[in-house]
């Protein structure tokens, strides 16, 4: 019998969750090869193909439509994955300058030597989420964005990094704690994380659906839902459901 995963098996080997793998299912991403007389989701070997080929697409910043797309068009997985790999060459070429970036900013910082912007911010592109945000939210909150982004000092977009870190982590600890995601401590974090939101949207209140919204993208989404497991598993579900508590009962 050929091998297969369920798709408690395949979520955990990728990294995600069954309920993203469920969604691409919906989206006609990633169908199961077959269901079993249980219910249960099963996916063989070209489905871990499949799978890898969408990860890496989301990695690459692509938004679940535009993949879609680009699994339609490339029927040739070998010709595919060979393009995939191109483009991940390039990454890793991004993330070593940024990696050697760091270690220059480190260098001179400790040596008190003056910084250079070219060498603080080389392999640091926010441009490349441009397509997604559009995607996801508009041009107009793409263009906003990007224009209070631009604006804000070295110090303060360290700053604003730092705060969702925060944010996060405290999120880990109340989660690892036990306590109910309407709790007024864990209550407290979401409003810190509004407000860290409402930043964005130049100093406007987010709109309870968008806020519930953004917490579903956090679960659905591999690259945000890694940001707050590292954290403790169930880590991401736990934001996602906190956020929605809030919105509920305070949007």
């Amino acid at each position: 019998m050929a091998t297969e995963w369920s798709i408690q098996e395949l979520a955990k080997a990728a990294g995600t969750t069954s309920r993203t793998l469920r969604h691409y299912g919906e989206l006609g991403l990633l169908a199961p090869t077959r269901i079993g007389g249980n219910g249960y989701r099963y996916y063989d070997q070209n489905s871990l193909v499949r799978l890898q080929r969408i990860l890496l697409l989301r990695e690459l910043g692509l938004g679940l439509p535009a993949i879609a797309e680009v699994l339609a068009g490339q029927k040739d997985t070998a010709a595919a994955l060979r393009t995939h790999l191109e483009l991940l060459q390039h990454e890793q070429d991004r993330i070593a300058r940024q990696i050697a970036s760091v270690h220059t900013t480190l260098h001179k910082t400790e040596a008190g030597e003056s910084l250079m912007a070219e060498e603080v911010f080389d392999g640091f592109d926010n441009s490349r989420y441009k397509d997604e945000v559009i995607e996801r939210w508009g041009r107009d909150a793409w263009e906003s964005g990007d224009r209070w982004w631009r604006t804000m000092s070295e110090a303060d977009k360290k700053a604003h990094f730092q705060t969702h870190l925060d944010i996060a982590a405290d999120y880990g600890r109340a989660h690892a704690a036990g306590l109910a995601v309407g709790a007024d401590e864990v209550q407290s974090i979401v409003q810190r994380h509004y407000d860290w939101v409402t930043l964005g949207w130049q100093g406007k209140c987010p709109p309870a659906q968008y806020f519930k919204n953004l917490g579903e993208m956090y679960v659905a989404d591999p690259r945000f839902a890694a940001n707050y497991d590292k954290h403790g598993a169930g880590t991401t579900e736990f934001v996602r459901d906190a956020m929605n508590e809030y919105a509920d009962t305070r949007l």
